[in-house]
């Protein structure tokens, strides 16, 4: 339908215009791209990322009507019924989630939009898998007195429908079951170390993405067997499951990233297949940033893509006090509240770096008062937050900003790095990995390369921590055998709630 006819006129004599229904789908449907679009330039920065939710929300609803104005719909009886049990469980979900089990609830919304996806397909095949494959098209073509007769294969009016939907089913599936995993280690439900097969594993997983490759190739080609296409979807679900199994803590940031662009490649294939200009926009929008996030993450850790894939980073193994520490071993020293109070008060810059162990304590408003009372004291305090701290991209960013942290205080690594050399104390809040010297001191260690936060280049260091356990990498941080550094040990909030006390006695 073309713009220059989108008004019809309905009576000449009184000028009076509608619009189609079919064109006011697509008005719709343009503006809730438009919405999206702002909304996901308002995610780039915490002061305009709340009211950029509500803009893409806006307009994914303008998407759902459109989507209802649909002739022929359906079941409307089973589409009200949907959208209520989706509400009822997506609203208590979201509001009552904690800050800390965000990554996880991340992972499962995630896998959620893969398994909706992997479903549709199945449904379409269902409906319009007989018309997969090619027909022959016989030509006569005369020369002089001979005539020659041609059959030449050309490809069914659903054989694109039937490709995109393969597409969108094999990896929606591995999307769906991948995130389960992912959801399972970031809850502790599954064990957040490494679990494979062993040199196996690569052979395992190619033979899994052959199988359900070679099925898709054969129902694209006419085979219309709804056991062959269920096939299909369990090898997916299997290589799903083996591809984040083997995939430790270490690595989850860059394994959530990637999901996520995997579930939106597949929700545009099933835009192109059922014909859904929303579910194609909003697909690739989500592809398109989830596979730029997916590299800038990997970046972050200096580690390839494939690498990632192929597993084995991040064991997450325990180390009991300074046991099994090698040449640090009883080189440790403790401090308590009372003297890390003296050093963040007597300091003229202070930085803080938190991890995933201020978010596993929430500790990010106690943080926020301890900032508060230094400033009170003319203390410049600063944070600096790497890339992959936490479990999710972001994670800490989401967390300070919480706990009403100005925006301007959150440095970025290549930002916080060089101030490092002028700090007076770092404080860092169970950032473990992101602070190991290991990464540029020891060639030896599983994370030399990765880029980290330089905190050893403070003038001192206190490092609240639990205890000597290793982060997610599975290896002792060189960081508290460090001289300049004092281990204040014992849960986060409770750790810089006792500074906030003692601060308050000097």
């Amino acid at each position: 339908m073309s713009a220059l006819h989108l008004f019809h006129t309905h009576a000449a004599a009184g000028g009076t215009f509608f619009l189609r229904t079919e064109d006011a789908i697509y008005v719709l449907y343009i503006i809730a791209f438009a919405l999206m679009i702002q909304g996901l330039r308002g995610l780039a920065g915490p002061k305009t990322a709340v009211r950029g939710n509500r803009i893409a929300a806006v307009g994914m609803g303008f998407a759902v009507v459109a989507t209802l104005l649909t002739p022929g719909l359906g079941n409307w009886g089973l589409i009200v019924l949907g959208i209520g049990l989706g509400t009822a469980i997506g609203i208590p979900a979201a509001r009552n989630v904690k800050m800390t089990a965000m990554p996880q609830m991340v992972a499962l919304f995630n896998g959620v939009g893969g398994g909706a996806v992997a479903l549709i397909s199945w449904v379409e095949f269902r409906g319009r898998g007989s018309t997969y494959g090619t027909h022959a098209v016989e030509s006569t073509i005369k020369v002089g007195a001979f005539t020659f007769h041609h059959a030449a294969p050309v490809a069914g009016p659903a054989t694109y429908v039937a490709i995109f939907s393969v597409v969108a089913a094999i990896i929606g599936s591995v999307s769906f079951w991948g995130s389960n995993i992912a959801f399972g280690k970031l809850q502790e439900i599954i064990a957040g170390r490494p679990i494979s097969l062993g040199r196996a594993q690569q052979f395992v997983n190619l033979l899994l993405l052959a199988a359900a490759v070679a099925a898709g190739v054969a129902l694209i080609d006419g085979v219309h067997s709804e056991l062959l296409f269920i096939g299909m979807l369990v090898a997916a679900a299997v290589l799903g499951n083996f591809v984040v199994l083997p995939i430790g803590g270490a690595d989850m940031p860059v394994v959530i990233a990637l999901l996520n662009a995997f579930t939106g490649v597949s929700a545009a294939c099933t835009g192109m297949a059922l014909n859904n200009p929303a579910l194609i926009v909003f697909g690739m929008l989500v592809g398109a940033s989830g596979t730029i996030l997916t590299n800038l993450m990997a970046e972050a850790m200096n580690r390839s893509i494939p690498a990632i894939v192929a597993g084995g980073f991040g064991g997450g193994g325990a180390v009991a006090g300074a046991e099994g520490a090698g040449e640090h071993a009883g080189t440790v020293r403790s401090t308590s509240a009372a003297d890390a109070a003296i050093q963040l008060a007597y300091a003229s810059r202070v930085v803080i770096v938190p991890g995933y162990g201020m978010a596993v304590a929430q500790a990010q408003h106690a943080v926020r008062e301890l900032a508060g009372e230094l400033e009170k004291r003319g203390v410049e305090v600063n944070y600096a937050i790497h890339p992959v701290a936490g479990r999710m991209p972001g994670h800490m960013n989401v967390l300070l900003a919480e706990a009403d942290v100005p925006y301007d205080q959150l440095k970025e690594m290549d930002e916080a790095n060089p101030e490092f050399q002028r700090t007076d104390v770092s404080l860092v809040i169970g950032a473990n990995d992101v602070t190991n010297p290991a990464a540029k001191n020891t060639p030896s260690s599983p994370i030399y390369g990765m880029p980290i936060l330089e905190v050893s280049d403070s003038h001192s260091i206190i490092v609240i921590k639990r205890s000597m356990n290793p982060g997610f990498a599975g290896i002792e941080n060189e960081l508290y055998y460090d001289p300049k550094t004092s281990m204040l040990f014992g849960d986060a909030k409770s750790a810089v709630s006792d500074i906030v006390a003692e601060l308050g006695d000097l």
